[in-house]
């Protein structure tokens, strides 16, 4: 503070006096060069920052201090390796816990014709879906089939990437799923 005080054209004489500091702490202070302590976390910042971007920017301060003391046989706290991270603007990739909102079911989106009811007494008279995730090498592939409840007969299916509205609503006007129907 005093020395920017002082550059900003303050005495330092009665900034120190201000801020209750000693005039020969502050000028100790100015002419001493960098401790022992922030060289070495000037170092362990390139450290880490190396390590950081040989991950590609996904590990987080567990990985970096468990590479850190495993790999390259440093003694180090974890506590350290965040606050090194932080001050480096670091961050590792987290995926957030997934929380519905509110308590207890959420509501539906379309009103319920069949009353929790499923039996019906002729075929192509209730149909019903069900979405299932499949993993792939590729990543997740979901598929959504629509059966008749009588026959138990797939009467149609789709198959995305994603779980949005258009796998389920992918229907022609006639009922039928555009994207795929099972085989008689």
């Amino acid at each position: 503070m005093v020395h920017e005080l002082s550059r900003d054209g303050f005495p330092v004489v009665v900034t120190c006096r201000m801020l209750q500091v000693s005039r020969s702490g502050y000028y100790e202070w100015a002419s001493r060069g960098p401790s022992a302590r922030d060289v070495e976390d000037a170092r362990l910042i390139d450290t880490i920052r190396e390590l950081h971007a040989l991950a590609r920017g996904t590990y987080g301060v567990r990985r970096v201090h468990a590479e850190l003391v495993l790999g390259r046989q440093l003694r180090i706290g974890r506590g350290r390796v965040g606050r090194l991270m932080r001050i480096a603007g670091l961050q590792g990739v987290h995926h957030r816990k997934w929380r519905r909102g509110g308590t207890g079911r959420l509501p539906a989106v379309f009103e319920d014709h069949v009353k929790r009811v499923f039996a019906a007494d002729a075929v192509d008279k209730l149909w019903v879906m069900n979405i299932t995730q499949h993993r792939t090498s590729e990543g997740w592939v979901y598929c959504a089939a629509v059966i008749d409840v009588l026959s138990r007969r797939c009467v149609g299916w789709s198959i995305a990437d994603h779980l949005r509205t258009e796998l389920v609503v992918a229907q022609e006007p006639s009922g039928k799923v555009e994207t795929g129907h099972s085989p008689p």
